[in-house]
């Protein structure tokens, strides 16, 4: 599935819901989806600078593709950082790096986020992104 297809997704999931508080709840559920990482993962190297709770992601490359794992110690921000690995996690690290996250707008979440959670999101985007720029310069190089 491409990103945008599972963006899509993610938007029709979503738009189920009138009310921010079922969509909290949405997300909540997402988050304790998410597979917990290896707690001998959970390493300074991996935490995500200026996030207000603690996150850890870990990408690894596979067969050209990004697999990303990832936990966080507050629910909200453990369903934001599951959307994202369902987003990008498999992509090619040029796919990740050329992505348009348009999922996080449509769906309300930038705008119903307080403003140390949107830092955080971005902090998210900004290191899953860097890791994509990274296994694209070993692809190429």
């Amino acid at each position: 599935m491409t990103i945008n297809q599972t963006q899509d997704q993610i938007v029709d999931e979503f738009s189920m819901f009138d009310d921010w508080m079922d969509r909290y709840q949405q997300l909540i559920d997402i988050g304790n989806d998410l597979k917990p990482l290896d707690p001998k993962k959970k390493t300074p190297q991996h935490l995500i600078n200026g996030c207000q709770s603690k996150v850890w992601v870990e990408a690894e490359l596979v067969d050209g593709k990004i697999i990303f794992a990832a936990d966080s110690d507050a629910i909200i921000t453990k369903g934001i950082i599951a959307l994202l690995i369902r987003v990008l996690s498999g992509q090619s690290p040029k796919a990740i790096l050329d992505a348009d996250l348009y999922f996080i707008d449509r769906i309300g979440l930038k705008e119903n986020l307080s403003p140390t959670r949107s830092n955080g999101l971005l902090a998210m985007i900004k290191q899953m992104k860097l890791y994509a720029l990274a296994f694209q310069s070993k692809l190429e190089g």
